[in-house]
């Protein structure tokens, strides 16, 4: 039997990209984000009873206790757009922590991908990371450049202590592109369309093997800026406090108790057009308490922040606004055996809008944004999860919300009309960030199916629906985005295969047509579409690597092998098909 599910899951693997060669449309990606630590331990963001198994035995004061914890699995492959990330093949539960591997492809595609890292003496670690990545572009599609290059550098440090554990990294990230979306216009000649984006982050992490008052303390920091003299600079810390296990009688029934504490400062200037400036600071609450029995558990609390939030520009003087705000924090789970648990809540927040996130979306936005926190009043859940015989897991839920200053990117038109000496940003070819305030209504849901040992399935989709205030559509946001995947090994775990396909539908944007008149000095006049459609995608990924040796694999990459040039936002295509092929050594 096991034999014929092998020969079936060989077959999806080889079949997958024909089977889904009717859908139109895909993607290039260079932003791949990583960290450069990669052993660090995450929790979970709920005040239920985690059991740390990371210390020494010989060192911890009572005997430690290992649980497996679920974590949700995220994928290695992402759409494949000029701005995005690379998909590069992992072997699951095989430590490599010392390797370089090296690849080339068609588009002047360049991968350069490493690791190195050292246990010295006391259980002192420290290593480094790199990863390039970079394309000419699509230099027969456009007249001008649309090439990309993205260097992420990192070194971190890991120190294993008697009560806990700290953690140090920091990282240099480059990514050098051009707004190459020019749609509405058809210029000729060189164009100067560089952006150009500089950013280093150091963050600091101490996590204590004990969940004993003090259980862990976060210090991040980031420093940025762009090729228009754009600067942000940004620092949070957060500390967790807990008392966990405390048993009420003798019910079985246990209580955690959780207090975060948290400040976040951000400061952005920018140099062109409006000359926005910015600068908020924000202190956030998080009280709660679990209580638990079994794998059933009700969680309550609140959250408060306390923003103090500046805004000015040359149109306008500086605007100064403090307040408090409040939000739900509630949460049940009832697991009624492992395979059904029914969950449910309700929660909110305060997100701090900054630059770096809002090119880590769009990088084609504008160097000059006005930047407002959005607010989630709150949003209720209810959902389905389970574990069925360790072969299948899944997750479903459905929520809605109120929201206030719900971001998203709308389209610029030209600055101005005369057709001298224009911009970069100065072809109909940004965007900028707009606020509104609405509902949304979402569902999601994600399996993982594991009918062999070294065979995976999964499939994730989520559908998000706005209804604005003032805008008939939100911009930019497609309805629905789903994956499927795979990842196989054979020939004793030397040869690795894996598949993603990636969809998204149609999103609403704004757009212009542009008509110049008038000679010699020619004046351009534009006319707004606000509802125009930028069409979904397949993105369809393949990826190989074979070991030939402990310390040798090749690798191959094969990207939007439906070679459909989409766009992702208006006027910017993405790559056709890509092949990239290379070598892995380690050490």
């Amino acid at each position: 039997m096991n034999k014929k599910i092998q020969i079936l899951s060989i077959l999806f693997l080889g079949i997958s990209s024909v089977a889904f060669s009717q859908i139109k449309e895909e993607k290039l990606v260079l932003n791949k984000k990583r960290e450069p630590e990669v052993k660090k331990i995450e929790k979970k963001k709920t005040s239920v009873e985690t059991i740390k198994n990371y210390p020494p035995e010989e060192k911890s004061q009572t005997p430690v206790k290992y649980t497996i914890t679920d974590v949700p699995a995220v994928s290695d492959f992402k759409t494949s757009t000029i701005q995005g990330e690379d998909v590069a093949p992992k072997f699951d539960g095989m430590a490599q922590n010392n390797y370089f591997q090296f690849g080339m492809g068609n588009y002047g595609k360049i991968l350069v991908d490493g690791n190195v890292s050292k246990t010295l003496e006391n259980k002192l670690e420290v290593g480094a990371d790199v990863h390039v990545l970079s394309t000419n572009g699509l230099k027969k599609d456009y007249d001008w450049k649309s090439g990309q290059t993205s260097a992420n550098i990192g070194a971190f440090l890991n120190s294993y202590g008697e009560k806990g554990k700290f953690n140090l990294n920091a990282e240099y990230g480059l990514d050098s592109y051009n707004y190459y979306g020019i749609y509405a216009m058809q210029p000729t000649g060189e164009l100067d369309l560089k952006q150009k984006v500089n950013q280093f982050k150091v963050n600091g992490y101490y996590d204590f093997y004990s969940n004993e008052i003090l259980n862990d303390v976060r210090v991040k920091s980031s420093f940025l800026k762009d090729h228009f003299d754009a600067q942000e600079n940004q620092v949070s810390i957060l500390a967790n406090f807990s008392k966990h296990a405390v048993e009420l009688g003798k019910s079985g029934i246990n209580l955690n108790a959780d207090l975060g504490v948290g400040l976040e400062a951000v400061k952005t200037d920018f140099a062109i057009r409006d000359k926005n400036s910015s600068n908020f600071f924000n202190t956030n609450l998080t009280p709660k308490v679990t209580f638990r029995k079994g794998d059933s558990y009700l969680m309550l609390g609140s959250s408060f922040s306390f923003l103090n939030a500046k805004n000015s520009a040359e149109l306008f003087s500086q605007q100064k606004n403090n307040k408090t705000y409040w939000f739900p924090q509630a949460e049940f789970q009832f697991a009624a055996a492992n395979e059904f648990k029914f969950y449910g809540g309700v929660d909110g927040g305060l997100k701090l809008n900054t630059y770096g996130d809002m090119l880590q979306t769009n990088p084609f936005i504008l160097s000059d944004q006005f930047l407002k926190p959005t607010e989630t009043k709150y949003h209720f859940y209810v959902g389905l999860r389970g574990d069925i015989d360790e072969t299948l897991k899944y997750d479903f839920s459905a929520g809605y919300g109120k929201m206030r200053d719900i971001m998203f990117f709308k389209a610029n038109g030209l600055f101005d009309n005369s057709s001298v000496n224009r911009s970069a940003y100065n072809f109909a070819n940004t965007f900028s960030a707009v606020y509104d305030d609405g509902n949304v209504s979402d569902i999601k849901g994600s399996v993982q199916y594991f009918p062999l040992a070294n065979l995976i399935l999964d499939g994730e989709l989520r559908f998000t629906k706005y209804d604005l205030k003032n805008f008939d559509n939100i911009y930019n946001v497609p309805l629905f985005n789903a994956s499927i995947g795979a990842k196989y090994t054979m020939l004793d775990k030397k040869l690795l295969l894996g598949f993603k396909g990636i969809f998204a539908s149609d999103r609403t944007t704004n757009s212009y047509a542009i008509e110049g008149v008038g000679a010699p000095n020619v004046i351009f006049q534009s006319t707004e579409n606000t509802n125009d459609k930028v069409g979904g995608y397949a993105d369809l990924n393949l990826s190989a690597e074979y070991k030939i040796h402990k310390n040798f694999s090749i690798f191959a990459l094969g990207n939007n092998l439906l070679s459909s040039k989409y766009q992702t936002y208006k006027g910017y295509k993405v790559l056709g098909a890509q092949i990239l092929g290379g070598v892995k050594i380690t050490f």
